[in-house]
């Protein structure tokens, strides 16, 4: 199950995240915040230590070549191809 949050951001961070989002072949600017937050999270370390460092890396490289590809999917999605 996932949480929907409503965020306010000013006119000039949201034009710069859409034209940020279509350069860097993001759908859109949610997708955006969510890698924003999640890297902020993930990678400092501090809140999260049930993945090794071999795990992640192995998740960003998939986030890397799906945003790559333009085959983003979501976590049902990953979730069945994975098996889980």
């Amino acid at each position: 199950m996932q949480n929907q949050i409503n965020l306010k951001m000013p006119p000039k961070l949201v034009a710069a995240a859409r034209k940020y989002a279509h350069n860097y072949g993001y759908r859109n600017v949610q997708e955006v915040i969510y890698e924003s937050v999640r890297e902020k999270v993930f990678d400092r370390k501090e809140f999260d230590e049930s993945f090794t460092e071999k795990e992640i890396n192995l998740i960003d490289k998939l986030i890397e070549s799906s945003l790559r590809k333009k085959q983003l999917v979501g976590e049902k999605e990953l979730r069945a191809a994975l098996g889980k």
